[in-house]
């Protein structure tokens, strides 16, 4: 199993589960967050003050999924969220070890 780990731009976050929801995949969790990278931040105006905002607003998605559909799930997640500009975002990959649904006590991929 792989826990996939993608942070991507908020508007395209219905386009991402969507596609990913066609894909098989049954669940996930979804932060927001904030944070930069290349593009360090931005600049807004406020009633004519020109400032600073260091950490963008982002979309973390956490999902975890059999690993015979995770080079799907990534790639449909980089195509998906993919703009063409700098921002777009980051995919990290894990390995899970071990998956338990608290309620029934089932483990690996039927936990999921």
């Amino acid at each position: 199993m792989k826990l996939i780990l993608a942070v991507i731009k908020p508007s395209k976050l219905d386009e991402v589960r969507e596609a990913l929801t066609g894909l098989g995949v049954e669940g996930m969790t979804v932060s927001e967050v904030k944070g930069f990278g290349r593009q360090k931040g931005h600049t807004e105006i406020y009633r004519g003050a020109e400032y600073t905002i260091s950490f963008v607003p982002k979309i973390k998605l956490e999902i975890v999924v059999d690993d015979d559909i995770s080079d799907s799930a990534i790639r449909t997640i980089q195509e998906t969220a993919n703009a063409g500009h700098i921002g777009d975002g980051k995919i990290f990959v894990m390995e899970v070890s071990q998956a338990i649904r608290i309620r029934t006590g089932e483990t690996g991929s039927e936990a999921l």
